[in-house]
């Protein structure tokens, strides 16, 4: 017996520990109902199930198909792509529970989280200037404005003129940038004329930028006038085109010209240069002539001692 027990006690601890899968929690869950109604049953006896019509269900939640909740969380350092401190931002759980939690760069939205930075931003806005500090999103606003170019058609009707409020809405149309008008400094009450101006825009109150301002001539937004605009920017393009090619067949037939000329010169030249050349030699040569011949009649024969042919 003692034997037997034992045996029976080194197979248990020799054997490896196998999990369970049917004891496992279940991940998801699915909410079903039956297809048909079960008819309602007398007072202590068991629903009256029909064999196959009541074993027939309908899907109505799965959580494994629901969109997964992002997680809510308070940066309380700027993090790229997402915000700065205090801002509330919704990313992955994955994210949140990883990255951000684990390296303290953002707290869970708690009522005191939620106080404690609701109270720096208050003191951010009122306090000094000086002791002030500009958001991120300041800091981006003042980056994109220095590159920014505000550009405004004006109006065919006489009364349209350029003030604080329409430079307000242009940047709101053009730029996509919220500007309130105590923020919004012009050099000018308003203006009609078109031409190059100027203005300044005070971020949160600390950074000011300058930014161009141009009022351009009436264009009209239909079908026909951008036609229009069209067939004469091809025109300029087609003249811009053809002025070079005019200005190399000009060059080409002075430069052909000068060639022609140039050569003709040299031919000239060369041709002087030769008769000038062989004027000398001719009247020495005739002179060597004449005094190696001797001056004789040329009717005198030479006597001749062979008799002559009959």
């Amino acid at each position: 017996m003692w034997s037997s027990s034992r045996r029976v006690l080194q197979d248990l601890l020799i054997q490896p520990a196998v999990r369970s899968f049917s004891l496992t929690s279940v991940q998801n869950t699915v909410v079903v109902e039956r297809w048909w109604q079960v008819p309602l049953s007398k007072v202590g006896s068991p629903p009256r199930l029909h064999p196959r019509r009541h074993r027939i269900y309908k899907l109505v939640e799965d959580t494994k198909t629901l969109p997964k909740e992002k997680m809510e969380l308070i940066l309380t350092q700027t993090v790229p792509k997402l915000g700065g401190r205090g801002d509330t931002v919704f990313v992955k759980k994955s994210v949140g529970r990883n990255k951000l939690l684990p390296q303290g760069l953002a707290v869970y939205p708690s009522p005191e989280n939620k106080k404690i930075f609701a109270e720096e931003l208050r003191l951010l806005r009122e306090g000094k200037p000086e002791d002030r500090t500009q958001t991120r999103t300041g800091l981006m606003t003042v980056e994109f404005l220095k590159r920014s170019h505000l550009k405004i058609n004006k109006m065919p009707s006489e009364e349209f003129q350029v003030n604080k409020e329409v430079v307000c809405r242009q940047f709101l149309k053009r730029l996509g940038v919220v500007v309130p008008p105590h923020t919004l400094s012009l050099p000018f009450e308003s203006v009609k004329e078109v031409g190059d101006y100027w203005c300044e825009v005070t971020v949160n109150g600390m950074d000011t930028v300058r930014v161009p301002l141009s009022v351009l001539p009436y264009e009209d937004p239909s079908a026909s006038y951008q036609r229009q605009l069209k067939a004469q920017k091809l025109q300029q393009e087609a003249q811009s085109v053809s002025e070079p090619a005019d200005e190399e067949e000009a060059t080409a037939e002075a430069v052909s010209s000068a060639t022609v000329e140039a050569g003709a010169k040299a031919a000239e030249d060369t041709l002087n240069a030769v008769s000038e050349a062989s004027a000398p030699s001719g009247g020495s040569a005739d002179k060597e002539t004449a005094a190696s011949t001797p001056s004789e009649d040329p009717t005198a024969a030479a006597p001749s001692d062979s008799p002559k042919k009959e």
